[in-house]
């Protein structure tokens, strides 16, 4: 392979057919350079889709209460289902496999303040797991605890949004301080940051649910139950939220079919749908990119045999004087793996460049950002070449290698 009589005469025959192997190379390195751009196209794509995705576990379940639909029993159909603590304690200790469950009140938005500043705010109370299920970061302090929960504390955790409005100038700092919400005082302990795309997200003021139900409620009310299915499969996820429904329509006596008596978002099943959406699309992709490549493989095959023919005499020669049919296969097919190979690395070279550019100069859109294509598509794809190039070498390699001398050296 690395014997410089080999590779001299590689060269010297690519320099004597320079526009010959120029658009042989380049229907290689189109064919790598469109498959490159393709799968960083789809990739950019599935990017976009998963920014929307953000803002809450992709592994997460959302219950709400809502009113039935199916008579049931003997009761009336459109009666509201009202979830309550004992809801959320029975899911909790009755369905195995969630790692976060946490239970929410929606009071909307309510007035906050603080000195002379004042806003209009979503007041958010929930359990101290509710952080991990809305992957809520936190800037500065922490989220809220159990013992939060347990002693009623008056504490609350606020949106940058939040800080930004109402802490400004010489009251920049917000940890430790004193807001009122509807006259009510509550300490600052957490400033955090909500990666969903909805803006309003940064403008939430989460408090404990239990010091919300006392404060503001007086009852024991609560409006929905969430939980993160952990490291479940889909049957074990589907499985946690079919006991889910069994608990809350035996507390609440309604048909467990009904889906409207409850509203039961599952983030983990459209995860799965777009999934199995993008593997389609990256299957599709695949196939253009190597279809284009195989047209490219053909064409140096063809240009293999005409090199093979213009060749003849000389390997009749060559076999005359000893060469084995291996070393003749060996020319031929190291001299197409070398043209599919240089070729083949500038499409690649040029693809993740203008990808790289888009990547850099293109503003994200909500669904189209960095479109890249990562290591190991870079390494497939140069092992593509390599693959592709025997391939193309192979079959004009073995004609040569059964030329006949005798009839070689008759050859015109």
């Amino acid at each position: 392979m690395f014997e410089i009589d080999k590779w001299q005469e590689i060269y010297s025959t690519i320099r004597k057919n320079k526009l010959r192997t120029f658009l042989t190379g380049f229907s290689v390195a189109w064919g790598i350079f469109m498959l490159i751009l393709l799968l960083g196209s789809g990739s950019g794509l599935e990017n976009g889709v998963k920014e929307q995705f953000k803002g809450g576990a992709t592994n997460g379940v959302w219950i709400s209460s809502g009113k039935t639909s199916i008579q049931y029993k003997g009761l009336k159909i459109g009666r509201q289902i009202k979830f309550t603590n004992e809801d959320y304690k029975s899911i909790k200790s009755t369905v195995s496999g969630p790692d976060h469950i946490s239970a929410r009140l929606f009071l909307g938005n309510n007035l906050i303040s603080y000195k002379n500043e004042y806003g209009s705010f979503f007041l958010s109370p929930c359990h101290p797991d509710y952080g991990f299920i809305k992957e809520v970061d936190i800037l500065q302090g922490r989220f809220l605890n159990n013992i939060d929960i347990n002693e009623f504390r008056k504490v609350a955790v606020i949106g940058e949004k939040v800080k930004s409005s109402l802490f400004k100038g010489a009251d920049s700092v917000a940890m430790g301080k004193y807001i009122k919400i509807n006259g009510v005082l509550f300490k600052v302990v957490g400033i955090f940051r909500d990666y969903s795309r909805n803006d309003d997200e940064q403008k939430r003021v989460y408090i404990p649910i239990s010091t919300a139900q006392r404060v503001f409620q007086g009852e024991n009310v609560i409006n929905q139950i969430s939980f993160t299915t952990g490291n479940a499969s889909a049957g074990e996820s589907d499985l946690m939220i079919k006991k889910s429904k069994a608990v809350l329509a035996k507390m609440h006596t309604f048909d467990i079919e009904d889906n409207r008596a409850i509203n039961v978002w599952n983030k983990n099943e459209e995860v799965r749908k777009f999934r199995a959406l993008f593997a389609g699309i990256r299957l599709f992709i695949w196939i253009i990119g190597i279809g284009t490549i195989i047209a490219g493989i053909v064409g140096v095959s063809n240009i293999m045999m005409i090199v093979v023919k213009e060749r003849t005499k000389e390997i009749g020669i060559r076999k005359s004087l000893g060469a084995t049919p291996w070393s003749i296969v060996a020319l031929i097919m190291q001299e197409a793996i070398v043209i599919t190979s240089f070729a083949g690395y500038i499409g690649l070279v040029l693809g993740v460049g203008l990808l790289e550019l888009i990547s850099t100069k293109m503003p994200p859109t909500d669904f189209f950002r960095n479109p890249q294509a990562d290591f190991s598509v870079a390494v497939m794809a140069t092992f593509l070449l390599i693959i592709a190039g025997a391939v193309a070498g192979f079959f004009p390699a073995m004609k040569a290698a059964r030329v006949n001398p005798v009839e070689a050296l008759r050859d015109e």
